[in-house]
């Protein structure tokens, strides 16, 4: 089993900037790839961003591209998000995510955090 933690929600006004972090702890090379998923009140839950456990492979939702980037500290079983220039349509619950391979997280999953971006 892979326990995920997410902190680093929280409120931030268009145009600012939010760090996300995820902690893994328990069976981690289980959790080869990491990742962040993201579902606002009313929709599905939707992918935003993913990386392999060497960081070699990154990938991200089209409309992130160029404003977030995802990255791991494997020495500290550490996934991070760094989210500029948000907008409010970034609002949503984010979700920490693991698995074998960048397309298929979703073995475990994290509580999630609160990310709001006022207008």
């Amino acid at each position: 089993q892979v326990q995920l933690v997410e902190s680093g929600g929280g409120l931030v006004q268009a145009g600012g900037s939010l760090r996300l972090s995820c902690a893994a702890s328990g069976r981690t090379s289980s959790s080869a790839a990491m990742g962040w998923f993201r579902q606002a009140p009313g929709k599905e839950r939707e992918f935003v961003a993913a990386i392999s456990w060497a960081g070699g492979i990154r990938r991200y939702k089209d409309s992130v591209k160029g404003r977030f980037t995802i990255s791991r500290d494997n020495a500290k079983n550490t996934v991070y998000l760094q989210m500029n220039s948000l907008k409010p349509e970034d609002t949503a619950v984010y979700y920490c995510a693991a698995g074998g391979q960048v397309t298929t997280l979703g073995d475990y999953w994290g509580q999630g955090t609160q990310v709001t971006v006022s207008s």
